[in-house]
């Protein structure tokens, strides 16, 4: 059940991991690459505004919604958002996966996918008669698992969550929990009964991946207004860009290098949250909206960031990495009192160079097929 739930996750994870490592690494040809200019997300646009209105689809029952002595109106809501976490010092982040499906950025990315996924994509969409590339609309993470939105109706799928025994049964007023476990012999002899990640699917159309059935049960309980009264940590107005979120500090420090920590023990020092957006409609561009309550550090702050990236500049230009150095050209921090913009991009242009590669390994080994005598 694992294999088959990591196939929903490699899509989109491909394509950011991909976008990422193209800004450190050299694939593309050695000529220098002309001036470019990056577009940053900043603000809900047209489209993102005309997008966050079609998803108030959800209206609370009357007994979530108010009393008869208290009325409230009722408001249709995203559920996605709704089912994200409250409180200071989580982590959500949106991957719109069905947009970067049908984005340049994404068409490429997934000319390189499927080459080596094409035949265990067909598969999954044989065994569970969902196609993640069509059915796939959004991928959340948190830290406490991950939660897909999308068409999950089919039957095959509820067949395949309640296949091996697994326990499943009705949670609130339009969910379906499953609980998988599984026994195996050790080598001594001894039987260890193991539990499998619980699934929670909400209105064929969320399901929820948790650390444990509580867990499960607590996103599905904010959906249908049973949560605390607080608001998510993603607001409407914050849904722009083709991934967005907040990331808590603590999770950014892991992603620092070892010899970085002092840096990223200051950003925990000093930070209250960061707010991510991504633009892959075209190029790929990023930017990381950094808050704190003392202005005075959170200056001081972005400084130490941007000299960190002037000496990543430098050292760029001195060992002649010319790509690295243009696309750190990119890398801007902007502050604005208590708060600064870390700005980081790599242009369209710049991943098509890249990615040439993936489309000169499909072309070999085309013609090392045609090159093999016919049995």
């Amino acid at each position: 059940m694992q294999r088959r739930r990591g196939l929903w996750l490699v899509f989109a994870v491909v394509l950011f991991g991909l976008a990422a490592w193209l800004m450190l690494s050299g694939q593309g040809e050695e000529e220098a690459l002309p001036e470019m200019k990056v577009t940053f997300p900043n603000r809900l646009r047209p489209r993102e505004r005309e997008r966050m209105e079609k998803r108030r689809t959800y209206v609370l029952p009357l007994a979530q919604a108010g009393t008869v002595a208290e009325p409230q109106p009722v408001r249709p809501r995203d559920p996605v958002l709704a089912a994200l976490p409250r409180g200071k010092g989580k982590t959500a982040v949106v991957i719109e996966a069905n947009a970067i499906r049908h984005s340049p950025l994404g068409e490429m990315l997934l000319e390189c996918l499927m080459r080596r996924e094409g035949a265990e994509l067909e598969k999954f969409k044989q065994q569970t008669g969902v196609d993640p590339l069509q059915d796939l609309d959004r991928m959340v993470l948190t830290d406490d698992g991950v939660i897909l939105s999308g068409n999950f109706g089919d039957k095959r799928l509820k067949e395949l969550l309640a296949s091996r025994d697994a326990t499943h049964y009705d949670y609130g007023t339009g969910a379906r929990m499953y609980e998988h476990s599984y026994e195996r012999t050790l080598p001594d002899g001894r039987v260890e009964r193991r539990t499998a990640p619980p699934v929670g699917m909400w209105n064929d159309q969320m399901l929820v991946f948790g650390k444990n059935p509580n867990g499960v049960k607590e996103v599905i309980d904010r959906v249908e207004g049973r949560g605390p009264d607080e608001p998510p940590v993603i607001s409407e107005g914050s849904t722009y860009g083709e991934m967005y979120g907040v990331i808590s500090v603590e999770q950014l420090k892991k992603l620092f290098p070892p010899d970085q920590q002092e840096l990223a023990s200051k950003l925990a020092e000093v930070a209250e949250n960061v707010e991510l957006h991504v633009d892959a409609s075209s190029d790929f561009a990023m930017t990381a909206q950094v808050k704190g309550s003392n202005a005075d550090k959170v200056t001081d702050l972005g400084k130490s960031l941007g000299g960190v990236l002037s000496l990543a500049r430098m050292k760029a230009q001195a060992e002649g990495e010319k790509e690295l150095a243009q696309l750190l050209d990119f890398a801007k921090v902007r502050p604005e009192g208590d708060e600064f913009k870390l700005e980081l991009a790599v242009p369209l242009e710049v991943i098509k160079q890249q990615l040439a590669f993936c489309r000169e390994q499909q072309d070999k080994d085309s013609k090392q097929q045609e090159a093999q005598p016919t049995p």
